[in-house]
């Protein structure tokens, strides 16, 4: 593409060599530049690409977008302001504005993207569309899954996928907006069609992330002005704060408010063996009941906020229905078919606050003894390992401990520093180190109506120890264990 046509619509404060040249693609790691490319120069937390210019020319980059007054022979070099606003916006003229080809739907807030983001996205494949995904659990393309290294990948990726989506037959996208993508300019260069707020709360506080509350707070309400309808949990404490400055042209609210557009209530927790869910009613835009395999109260708000969004699409209440219904978050409370009359479950809790959440919310369920298998992450604070041994100790009738990411730790030094906290609170704990065995240990012992958790790794399909990850994916590890068991029982 014509370098003028990538640059359209760009402040350019300063620009050296030919501005004639053909661009053959776009890179802001200088290892990915390409001959003829176009490489652009972003400030991270600890890198400079500008530090990286002359590694991208030579791999080939024939132009240089930086934010510095630089002249280099033999290439051209254009300054700017902002080079991640810049990337943006080329990105989205280079794959020729894909969001326009589009229904576009973002969704922010501190809990329930991804959740929320799985349940739209079952809404409108059973409602008769394709539908793309981008997220914590990677770029979602049919049956292909892409991993990503961020919740919301670089602009560049997100421009790159949406065309790919529209290549695949995908009609609409649904994106996990974070308040780091926001902040860095990942979905400038368009206008997102619906907007999601979940909720909000204090997290991703310090270090590389956001300096203060307020920060954060702006950040995540930055999606409100760039998108055309906002659809936001009237129940939240922030909710004028998330609207102020708000530039849509609708507002939708959803929540247990009298004065919300969607409200819930008659809600009724389901427990069956292998099934841990909410039933409750809808009313006001839209009338019906509700079924969501995720229990706790937060599944009926995220459920609500996929309502609200479906309505505005002008999707048949029966698609909604089915679709909540058979809605499914790899690795959040993710049930595992198992052989047995007791509940075992998948989840991501990997410290003690998101492990406190789930096991409290299990712990409404009628249910016979909730045990929970879990470790701690290597090379991480010792703080965290306490805690989370202090709640399992407290909220779990048995815990298994066992290995996780353990890195470049030994682990049986991590687990020792959780048994401190089980200690604490005199909680009942055994040691099995070996995960598999750990995992296997609890369904041999499984009794009646037992709700059984595994905790930390939730979609993850690795286990990292000594520098090295080795496939570990939950699931097939249950399935290898039934099979097993089945082949002991017939010798």
């Amino acid at each position: 593409m014509e370098l003028s046509k990538v640059m359209n619509g760009v402040n350019v404060i300063k620009s050296y060599g030919d501005l004639g040249v053909d661009i053959t693609d776009i890179a802001y790691d200088s290892r990915k530049a390409q001959k003829g490319g176009a490489f652009v120069c972003l400030r991270g937390a600890d890198v400079d690409g500008h530090d990286y210019i002359n590694s991208a020319i030579k791999n080939g980059a024939s132009v240089i977008i930086s934010e510095k007054d630089i002249n280099l022979e033999g290439v051209t070099v254009l300054m700017v302001e902002n080079t991640r606003k810049v990337l943006a916006l080329i990105s989205a003229n280079f794959f020729n504005h894909p969001a326009k080809e589009l229904t576009t739907i973002g969704i922010t807030g501190t809990k329930g993207k991804t959740t929320t983001a799985c349940m739209i996205k079952s809404i409108i494949e059973k409602s008769g569309s394709k539908v793309g995904m981008i997220g914590t659990l990677g770029v979602v393309i049919g049956d292909k899954i892409l991993k990503t290294n961020n919740t919301t990948p670089e602009s560049y990726e997100i421009q790159k996928n949406m065309r790919e989506m529209i290549n695949s037959g995908c009609k609409s996208v649904v994106m996990e907006v974070s308040s780091i993508g926001l902040r860095d300019h990942r979905v400038d260069g368009f206008e997102f069609d619906y907007g999601i707020f979940t909720n909000f709360s204090e997290d991703h506080i310090g270090g590389n992330e956001h300096k203060s509350l307020e920060e954060y707070l702006q950040c995540k309400r930055e999606l409100f002005r760039k998108c055309k309808v906002g659809i936001i949990n009237k129940d939240d404490a922030k909710f004028d704060a998330v609207l102020e400055g708000h530039r849509c042209r609708q507002i939708k609210t959803f929540g247990f408010d009298e004065g919300a557009d969607l409200r819930s209530d008659d809600i009724c927790l389901v427990s069956e063996p292998g099934y841990i869910g909410v039933k409750f009613r809808v009313s006001g835009d839209a009338n019906m009941q509700i079924r969501v395999p995720i229990p706790g109260k937060f599944s009926v708000y995220n459920a609500m906020a996929a309502i609200e969004l479906s309505k505005c699409m002008d999707i048949e209440d029966k698609f909604i229905a089915v679709g909540l219904d058979n809605a499914r978050v790899k690795g959040r409370v993710e049930p595992v078919n198992v052989e047995g009359n007791y509940t075992l479950l998948i989840d991501y809790a990997h410290n003690a606050l998101s492990m406190e959440n789930v096991l409290k919310t299990l712990k409404q369920y009628d249910h016979n003894r909730l045990i929970t298998i879990f470790g701690a992450g290597g090379n991480r604070s010792k703080v965290r390992r306490y805690e989370m041994g202090e709640v399992s100790g407290k909220l779990s009738d048995l815990s298994v401990v066992t290995e996780d990411n353990s890195r470049y730790e030994d682990v049986m030094d991590i687990i020792e520093d959780i048994k401190i906290g089980l200690n604490k609170v005199n909680g009942k704990y055994i040691v099995i180190p070996d995960r598999k065995k750990a995992i296997r240990y609890c369904m041999e012992n499984a009794q009646d109506k037992d709700i059984i958790v595994l905790a930390g790794k939730g979609h993850e399909d690795y286990q990292e120890i000594k520098g090295v990850r080795y496939p570990f994916d939950e699931r097939e590890v249950i399935k290898d264990i039934i099979s097993e068991m089945k082949n002991e029982m017939k010798i």
